[in-house]
């Protein structure tokens, strides 16, 4: 029996939440370098999507590997959709780059010269600077096919260039048919010159121009000899996905890591962009030099790799960005009150980048000093490179604490930054547990484990948190962390990591763990709000999250609708759920993409107006479900429950960064009804918690909106 239910497909899902990002290059309200910002968010997010996403798409397609979830030809078909939204979106790129960005610098008094024709005031600089700064660095490779052919390195910036000998001076003219084409490769200087260069100034104007722009025009330098046709950009995405046997023991998964980690760069093709002024005979020939498939062919801009647009320099101080309030830190938890002291009292819940990650990292400090401390445990997922976290538990091991890391070495991108990382805890004495085989574990939870010197009892600490140990990302992501000393949740906390260690069959009685007893719960949970619209009574579902995709509880929140459980989702990225059906009447979808990176899961569950909420790492993706170890709390402290609720409250009036997504997947933004309050939820939400922190600096000033 066919399912009634549809789904959107999720790169295509996403593939909309990434528009989204484009669209904030448009905001005029926005400081004018916050919004080419954005413009390098979305290429860089582009360029992930294709080597890991399209690249496997591209592997099913071509019948290297199989696939339990699309065939070969759904596969092919799905690369073609996936190139023509990509195709649309970068026609709006290039829209939006040259018709608003451009004229706006130049508004500023920021000439970015677009090609190699610069004004006479600057040609000899430009000279100057390329024979002395970039000439040395140049290699240019002659391309001739099955003969020569050079490796493309992947995400690195190319110069083709097609070029013919000079003839003699001869009384008629020598056609240019009757000479053989040459052609070259050239790689960009990356770690020589930077990628945009500041031009002496002229009058009031500020000039910036593109290294390869400089490049074009000196070519006549370089090819002595020889005249120039035309030289265009030209770059290679090659799979970065790393197949693994995550079945295999500790040490061969480190040694397989190590030895794949390696090979990334050298991966197969998933894309070749090139300038699309380039020639169809230009590009005939390098497609055919270079193997490339012409279902990997996918048109740019003349300026390729426009995520590099995040060091753009900015050498008008009238424009610089205002600078955002630092993180608040609360007087509460300063260096003379004891986070111990003041969690055993009452629950704790910090939201970054708002407030302090300084208070997680001086909660840690506070363990490796107590003398009752035990051990300490922390899963790592993603750090930061010379981590104040890692540094504090290494601090701990030297101060003769028990201290026990869960590496998860499978976390893409961050292979070997967590794999180096684990080998210095393990030399300072820690003791690691590497990945569980055949899962990842993606919960992130700390905790601190205490015995009094004379045996008595006391509290223990839990850490929950929506993102990870990182105090880089938390300054950037939007997130959650809750302390708690509550003896139910640290011994399911306990009971966990006991898990991740292999050595007991769980039981857990108050904290959700995904592959125990999360779907189960959500079951419950989601059955009592149809329940209560089956007797008439209010019946409620706020989901916030990053993903929505698993079908089989998406087709719970369906059948919620119909039963009339009114639903939000606030989704920042992928949502495979179709709104707008008959099926689907009764929920909406929010996204929201400013200042700062969504990333908590919070849920929301009215319970009939006795209202459950939770926290913790899961989004409802089939990975996060079922492949992975994911942990939830329920936040039990009626003052932190009611925080939470207003938070989801503001993101739902959100009117000024808040988009609805329709069943065309469109980012449809909420209009602001006249004479209402102008809210954009993250300002709003920094100056809710600034008037509801008593201890907040006076001299903090307010996030303006």
């Amino acid at each position: 029996m066919e399912n009634k239910y549809k789904y959107f497909k999720r790169d295509i899902s996403w593939l909309s939440f990434n528009y989204r990002v484009l669209l904030e290059a448009l905001d005029e309200r926005l400081p004018l370098y916050e919004r080419i910002n954005f413009i390098s968010i979305y290429s860089s997010n582009l360029e992930e999507f294709y080597k890991i996403r399209v690249a496997d798409h591209k592997a099913v397609a071509s019948g290297a590997t199989e696939s339990d979830e699309e065939s070969v030809q759904s596969a092919r078909e799905l690369v073609e959709e996936i190139n023509r939204e990509v195709n649309r979106q970068l026609d709006d790129r290039v829209r939006i780059y040259e018709q608003k960005i451009l004229p706006a610098l130049q508004k500023n008094h920021i000439i970015f010269y677009q090609d190699s024709h610069v004004e006479p005031f600057h040609q000899q600089f430009i000279k100057d600077f390329f024979k002395e700064e970039i000439f040395p660095y140049l290699q240019p490779v002659p391309v001739s096919k099955d003969k020569i052919v050079s490796f493309l390195r992947d995400n690195r910036l190319y110069l083709a260039i097609r070029l013919y000998p000079k003839e003699e001076r001869k009384e008629s003219p020598i056609l240019e048919s009757s000479r053989p084409p040459l052609y070259f490769v050239m790689k960009q200087p990356y770690a020589k010159v930077p990628r945009f260069i500041e031009l002496p100034c002229h009058e009031k104007n500020h000039y910036l121009m593109f290294v390869e722009d400089i490049i074009k025009a000196n070519l006549d330098l370089i090819f002595p000899g020889y005249d120039v046709e035309s030289c265009y950009s030209i770059k290679i995405s090659r799979d970065a996905d790393i197949l693994i046997d995550d079945t295999a023991s500790s040490a061969d998964l480190v040694a397989q890591l190590k030895k794949k980690v390696k090979k990334r760069k050298i991966g197969d093709v998933c894309r070749f962009v090139y300038d699309r002024a380039m020639p169809h005979d230009f590009l005939d020939f390098l497609v055919d030099a270079f193997h490339i498939h012409r279902d990997e062919l996918v048109p740019g801009d003349k300026h390729l790799n426009l995520e590099d647009l995040r060091h753009l320099p900015n050498p008008s101080k009238s424009l610089h960005s205002p600078e955002k309030p630092k993180p608040m830190k609360l007087t509460i938890l300063d260096e003379k009150e004891s986070i111990f002291n003041y969690v055993a009292r009452k629950d704790l819940l910090l939201y970054y980048p708002y407030h302090s990650f300084e208070h997680f990292i001086h909660f840690l400090y506070e363990a490796v000093h107590n003398p009752e401390t035990r051990e300490i445990m922390v899963t790592q997922y993603r750090v930061a490179e010379n981590s104040a976290v890692i540094n504090t538990l290494i601090a701990a091991a030297q101060n003769g604490k028990k201290v026990t890391v869960f590496v998860e070495l499978k976390a893409r991108f961050d292979e070997e930054n967590n794999l180096a990382t684990a080998e210095m805890m393990q030399a300072a004495g820690i003791k690691i547990i590497y990945s569980i085989p055949g899962l990842k574990v993606h919960a992130k939870v700390a905790l601190i484990r205490r015995r009094g010197l004379n045996g008595e009892k006391i509290p223990s600490y839990a850490y929950i948190s929506t993102g990870n140990f990182n105090e880089k990302t938390a300054t950037l992501y939007a997130d959650c962390g809750l302390f708690t000393c509550r003896k139910e949740i640290v011994n399911d906390l306990y009971n966990l990591f006991r898990t991740l260690q292999g050595k007991e069959d769980p039981k857990f009685t108050t904290l959700l763990v995904a592959r125990f007893n999360l779907i189960p719960e959500l079951n419950r949970l989601i059955d009592r709000e149809i329940a209560l619209a089956d007797q008439g009574k209010p019946a409620r579902i706020i989901l916030k999250m990053n993903a929505l995709q698993d079908p089989a509880m998406i087709d719970r929140l369906y059948e919620a609708s119909e039963h009339g459980v009114q639903t939000d989702l606030i989704i920042r990225g992928i949502c495979c759920l179709i709104p707008d059906q008959p099926y689907s009447r009764n929920i909406r979808i929010t996204r929201i993409v400013d200042s700062f990176l969504e990333h908590a899961r919070i849920w929301y569950f009215g319970n009939g107006g006795n209202p459950k909420v939770f926290m913790g790492s899961p989004d409802w993706m089939r990975r996060n479900l079922y492949r992975r170890i994911e942990a939830i709390t329920p936040v039990l402290d009626p003052d932190l429950r009611n925080s939470l609720i207003e938070m989801l409250t503001i993101q739902l009036a959100d009117n000024q960064k808040a988009c609805r997504v329709d069943a065309k997947l469109q980012n449809i933004f909420k209009k602001r009804t006249p004479g209402t309050p102008a809210i954009r939820a993250q300002y709003t939400l920094y100056n809710w918690l600034c008037s509801n922190n008593t201890q907040q600096p006076k001299d903090q000033p307010a996030m303006s909106q």
